[in-house]
């Protein structure tokens, strides 16, 4: 086992020791260093206990207690459950069992993977305190908001979270730039998509923002690119941003643009990636007008009708709705099983319900012409946000071990029915498969250069595999997630060679993921990394420049082949 030597409270070069501090070794702070440092950031220094503690018995964090147990079992699937504690996070594979609530009261509960601390940070100061802190330490950093990631970024065996979720501040103003002129508003790191949309109805205003609710607006989401119902019309979330303030790798507080000194990380940070260039403290983002929406919901299964009769009406949304759909800058969220078909909802800002009816009707007369039953609504609403809160049902997390593709229009357009077929092979392995379906192409909107990978330009649907996810046998989920690897998400490469693939709804085993997630921009983005983290203080997995480090057995992260 390496063993970390005693440390200075200096700047060190990770090359250095090659791995992280980990609890127990002799360089790991004392209790006395622990408590000063929880001075210095006001007492905001939170040790984990997990929160599926009461869950077991002859743990050091507190007895066992059944009721307790039993009511955490029943909301574990709910956001809020995870966004309100400093340490549980959404992706139970990289919580690795650590402090299960659905094992037996005998298993182990253990702090594990998740992380060992975290401040609860109300300023920028408190970021640069704990980067200060953790780097003289030699200890790991991660940054974390409401824990609603799918690649485990927001947690780490031995580490310290810069737990942003609290700052909610936001502000609206007219902003003028040398590129935009209009409305705008300003998040804090912690704003979560619900509270963003609430505040600008009440100013008449819309913001791009994801389906998902509860993601916090300016951190992975629009970091990554950040995909959802206003994308066709406006771009997506990275498209949108006009400014961050950000606390870089060597503790500088620095406001990034597109037209000053730090144009580069702006650039980096709007889309190359969450978790790795510096700490989003704020962000400022265009709002727009509201406007009228037709939103429409539909599913359907195939329970009591012809298997090929439900395949055909599937095949028909592909090839007779999305597209027309798209051209009319439209988006759709939908999900397919073997059995079972949703869009949860499509949508057409500023459009009209007849509009969207037309484009639907394909689909209705191929499920009426078969006898299928469906549920079917479709409405025209004054608003965006009205048909958000009424006609987007809330995303609670996902039981899944997950793979992405970009399926791009021309493959939509030429091939619609062997995209079925593609379809049709996964989902007979009893596998499921969400898409987002959104034209991200426009350019006029985006009048600032990013670095969203270029396959979101030609997508026409954002494609997730899932496999079922066991709360109970990590064992079957590695094989599960094995499968998505190997065999299901190659089904899609095959018909896209030399695609792209959403870095926020990925394979942890992507093959060649720095092309795949990053496109052309992976060098530059690369460059941006370590002029402003040149200590490598940032790691997420597959983010930017995390090729440079290794996560052993035991969870601690060192430098590859160290």
């Amino acid at each position: 086992m390496h063993r970390c030597p005693e440390l200075a409270p200096t700047l060190l070069d990770s090359s250095e020791t090659g791995c992280y501090c980990f609890p127990g070794e002799p360089c790991w702070p004392t209790p006395s260093e622990w408590g000063a440092f929880n001075q210095t950031v006001g007492g905001q220094l939170i040790a984990t206990i997990p929160i599926a503690s009461p869950c077991h018995e002859n743990d050091s964090f507190g007895p066992y207690d059944a009721s307790a147990c039993e009511a955490l079992q029943a909301n574990w699937l709910f956001p809020r459950t995870h966004y309100e504690s400093s340490s549980s996070i959404m992706a139970e594979f990289y919580a690795n069992q650590s402090c299960s609530p659905f094992l037996p009261p005998a298993a182990r509960c253990i702090v594990g993977t998740y992380v060992q601390y975290s401040v609860r940070v109300q300023s920028s100061a408190d970021i640069q305190k704990t980067i200060a802190f953790t780097t003289a330490h030699r200890i790991r950093l991660v940054i974390r908001n409401t824990a609603h990631d799918y690649l485990g970024k927001s947690t780490g065996a031995g580490a310290v979270a810069i737990w942003t979720h609290h700052l909610k501040d936001i502000e609206f103003s007219d902003y003028k730039s040398s590129a935009y002129s209009g409305k705008a508003i300003k998040v804090g790191a912690g704003v979560q998509i619900f509270e963003a949309n609430s505040a600008a109805s009440k100013q008449g205003l819309i913001v791009v923002g994801g389906n998902c609710r509860t993601v916090g607006l300016a951190g992975g989401y629009t970091q990554g690119g950040g995909h959802g119902q206003l994308v066709s019309q406006f771009g997506l979330a990275a498209d949108q941003v006009l400014e961050w303030e950000v606390v870089t790798g060597t503790g500088e507080l620095v406001t990034a643009t597109p037209d000053n000194e730090y144009a580069d990380l702006y650039w980096a940070l709007s889309g190359g990636g969450g978790g790795t260039y510096g700490v989003a403290v704020s962000m400022v983002s265009k709002a727009y007008p509201e406007m009228k929406t037709a939103t429409a919901i539909l599913s359907f299964t195939s329970v009591g009708a012809a298997q090929k009769d439900f395949d055909d009406a599937v095949e028909i949304f592909f090839n007779q709705t999305l597209g027309p759909l798209l051209d009319v800058r439209g988006a759709s969220v939908w999900f397919l099983a073997r059995e079972s078909f949703a869009m949860t909802p499509t949508t057409i800002p500023g459009g009209t319900k007849e509009q969207l009816q037309q484009i639907l009707d394909p689909v209705l007369v191929a499920l009426n012409r078969s006898n299928i039953a469906y549920s079917y609504h479709i409405d025209e609403f004054p608003t965006f946000f009205s048909s958000f809160e009424n006609m987007s049902p809330d995303v609670n997390v996902t039981e899944y071990n997950l793979g992405g593709r970009f399926i791009p229009r021309s493959v939509l357009d030429s091939e619609p029915s062997a995209l079925a077929e593609r379809f049709r092979r996964i989902t007979d392995q009893d596998a499921a498969i969400a898409g987002i379906s959104v034209n991200a192409s426009r350019s006029d909107q985006n009048n600032q250069i990013n670095s969203v990978s270029p396959a979101w330009r030609d997508a026409a649907i954002a494609v997730v595999v899932g496999t079922a996810l066991s709360f109970t046998n990590q064992t079957v989920n590695i094989a599960n997630q094995r499968l998505v690897t190997d065999v299901l998400l190659p089904e899609l490469v095959a018909l896209t060679p030399g695609g792209g693939a959403y870095l926020n709804e990925a394979d942890p085993h992507q093959p060649e993921w720095q092309s795949t997630f990053y496109g052309n921009n992976y060098n530059k983005l690369l460059a941006v990394k370590k002029k402003y983290d040149p200590q490598d203080v940032f790691y997420a997995l597959t983010a930017v420049g995390s090729e440079a480090w290794v996560e052993t057995m035991d969870g601690r992260l060192c430098r590859t082949g160290a």
